[in-house]
């Protein structure tokens, strides 16, 4: 289902922009929440965690199978149902050693046409290593920018990297119950405009 941003930013009245992102940092993850639920048949383990400047609602179903509350399916994964925050532009470099060893050899696992990417980019304050929900299967030309759309992509995470504190989210949508998303919904609040840019990208 998709949701109407531009209602969800009126419906926050006449506030400042500091209570603008409040209220949408609280609302929206609700919001979120009850529309992944509505497209997941499935028994699910949802639970709310900050990192950095960011809070991931992730799907931790590889517990249920763990504990034994349902049975192992390979076509049933743990997965993202958003990430939201703001950003915050990081001067360290990026450390890809555990990415690397993330599921094995991206070209082999995958394909040549896939990355292991990033919802929240660590250059606007994602976590690399150690947070496993933040890394996903996405295409290549999105990634690198090489494609219309993944020209798009990087505009908008530079966007929130040019400009500190940047509200912005990242909203994957499914097909089955894999950990693949086939669309990717990328938003930015710009301000003073009061206005929510979202683009969905085709993963």
């Amino acid at each position: 289902m998709a949701i109407d941003y531009e209602v969800v930013v009126r419906s926050a009245g006449q506030c400042s922009d500091k209570e603008l992102v409040a209220f949408l940092l609280d609302e929206l993850p609700y919001l979120w929440l009850d529309d992944y639920l509505a497209m997941t048949p499935r028994q699910t383990a949802v639970e709310r965690f900050p990192h950095g400047g960011f809070e991931y609602i992730y799907d931790d179903y590889a517990t249920l199978e763990n504990a034994g509350a349902v049975p192992y399916s390979q076509f049933e994964e743990a997965r993202l149902v958003a990430a939201i925050g703001r950003s915050e532009p990081q001067q360290t470099k990026r450390d890809d050693s555990r990415l690397r060893g993330w599921v094995g050899p991206t070209q082999v696992v995958f394909g040549k046409e896939w990355d292991k990417g990033h919802y929240i980019a660590h250059s606007i304050g994602g976590a690399v290593d150690g947070l496993e929900a933040n890394v996903f299967q996405q295409r290549r030309d999105l990634n690198r920018g090489w494609s219309v759309e993944g020209k798009m992509f990087r505009t908008m995470e530079n966007y929130c990297a040019a400009h500190r504190g940047t509200l912005c989210f990242h909203r994957p949508q499914y097909s089955n119950g894999t950990a693949l998303p086939n669309i990717l919904e990328f938003g930015v609040l710009l301000l003073p405009e009061r206005k929510l840019w979202v683009e969905p990208f085709t993963n």
